[in-house]
């Protein structure tokens, strides 16, 4: 350890965060979280002689460490998790054995929700809170949270009698589907990080429940509030990480080589998606303060069905920046568009069309050589030649738009990335949702006699026509009745 590192490390604070161990090139080759900075940060330092070959190697590449504070563990969970999609550094791969993500689920359209766990959201009309790195310590935390707000973790059913859970309070018992609901949208709230607000809350009903002598009631909101406080002792819970943005690099470098009078807290990426021109759809991701805010994502079905990628990127662009969605949703302050100088030009001719949202900067990310595009026209956006040059980069000047190339380990090319992959991957989603729904629709829709109403209970029932296809004649006809599965039978076995 050289004496500059030495000297840095007797600066780590006591509080939970996230570290960045770098080499002499200052990149990052390894991203981790710590309950305490200071514990965690100390131990790649010592015992040497206990740790496996790999840790070895790390510790001996260790030429520098930052590190971020957060306010909770949880949040130390989430923040490491997006520096290590953004930097991908080579010591994580190597050392960890858990490469997936995984997300809170939770549909409150349903009539009794239930909390689950997944690594794949999909586009179902649930709320999904994460990502999280860590599996263990997202479901221990939840474990927590169960104890003041108690929830199902599998579909139920009234009918469904009372198990040792609900007997524990974990889970609701004698109390209506309103009640339940109540109860997850202040689980909900508190996973947002409105701590203070749902104490409160609790507290006023406590008062109130007093007050009306239902003194039973209150004894179970005394008891969720000695919980939460006791919670609050263990882990504080919250979605978003709350990252000192003076400390992000690539945020930084982004307003010095791009020349841009404001920082990008809000950085918004947008894709297309479709098949030969049919179920054309489009993506908006968000990212704030340069971490992927889920809750303000967006989608859209172009009003155009068609072939034309320049199009759908216009007409996505036109709609996002409607005087009614720029009210709701804000202004952004950088937006990224994957893809090269044709579908550039088309945002930046919807773009320009709003008075309004005409002075946001926007740049384009081709996929092929990963350059950075932008308009020599569009005068929000000015290329600072020294920065660039500080970074290892050039730029190629044609057709009305600059062309910048960037080495690929450079922190601004990692976050670009990470927001047009992520862009990419919520437009598939959404593409691939449709496609199954309107093959599903083509099937049935074109059976006689088989109306919006059968066909509904049908696939409530079985989920897909596959599903229907493997099903008895018998089964069909407990559902349907006679007529009706004979129809089906004809149509869909045959």
């Amino acid at each position: 350890m050289n004496e500059m590192l030495k000297e840095k490390l007797k600066k780590l604070p006591h509080s939970p965060g996230v570290y960045f161990h770098k080499d002499k090139s200052g990149e990052i080759i390894y991203v981790g979280k710590a309950a305490v900075l200071k514990n965690r940060v100390r131990q790649y330092f010592q015992n040497k002689d206990d740790a496996d070959p790999k840790t070895k190697a790390l510790v001996a590449d260790i030429y520098d460490t930052d590190w971020i504070e957060t306010e909770s563990e949880t949040d130390a969970l989430f923040l490491e998790s997006e520096m290590i999609k953004r930097y991908m550094p080579k010591y994580n791969v190597l050392l960890r054995d858990d490469k997936s993500q995984i997300y809170i689920r939770l549909n409150m359209k349903d009539e009794w929700p239930f909390v689950s766990f997944t690594r794949n959201p999909l586009d179902d009309n649930a709320e999904y809170f994460g990502p999280y790195y860590s599996s263990y310590a997202i479901k221990k935390a939840l474990r927590f949270l169960r104890r003041t707000f108690p929830y199902y973790i599998k579909p139920h059913k009234e009918t469904d009698r009372p198990n040792l859970d609900a007997h524990l309070g974990l889970e609701p018992h004698d109390m209506s589907s309103s009640e339940y609901h109540k109860i997850l949208r202040s689980l909900t709230s508190y996973i947002k990080g409105n701590r203070t607000q749902i104490i409160k809350e609790l507290e006023r009903d406590m008062k109130d429940a007093a007050i009306l002598q239902e003194f039973e009631t209150a004894a179970k909101i005394r008891n969720r509030l000695r919980n939460l406080y006791e919670l609050k002792k263990r882990i504080m819970f919250g979605d978003k990480e709350f990252i000192s943005i003076s400390k992000d690099v690539a945020l930084n470098d982004i307003i010095e080589l791009f020349s841009i009078k404001k920082l990008p807290r809000r950085i918004e990426g947008y894709d297309v998606s479709h098949m030969g021109g049919t179920n054309v759809v489009a993506s908006m991701v968000v990212f704030t303060n340069g971490v992927s805010d889920r809750t303000e994502y967006r989608k859209f079905k172009t009003t155009n069905q068609t072939n034309n990628d320049f199009l759908n990127m216009r007409d996505t662009i036109y709609r996002r920046f409607s005087a009614n969605n720029l009210n709701s949703w804000g202004k952004p302050d950088l937006v990224l568009i994957d893809g090269g100088k044709g579908q550039l030009a088309s945002a930046i001719k919807a773009i320009e069309e709003n008075d309004i949202a005409k002075r946001i900067p926007i740049i384009g990310l081709a996929k092929k050589h990963e350059e950075i595009i932008i308009s020599v026209e569009y005068s929000n956006v000015l290329i600072n030649d020294e920065k660039l040059k500080l970074l290892g980069g050039y730029k190629i000047q044609s057709d009305g738009f600059i062309s910048i190339e960037l080495p690929n380990n450079t922190h601004i090319i990692k976050l670009l990335q990470r927001i047009r992959d992520e862009s990419h991957r919520f437009a598939v989603s959404y593409h691939t949702v449709l496609k199954r729904k309107h093959q599903t629709e083509s099937v049935l829709d074109s059976i006689p006699g088989i109306g919006p109403k059968t066909k509904k209970t049908l696939l409530k029932k079985y989920g897909s026509i596959k599903s229907v296809k493997e099903s008895s004649y018998q089964d069909l006809v407990n559902l349907i009745g006679p007529q009706k599965a004979s129809t089906i039978e004809s149509y869909l076995k045959k």
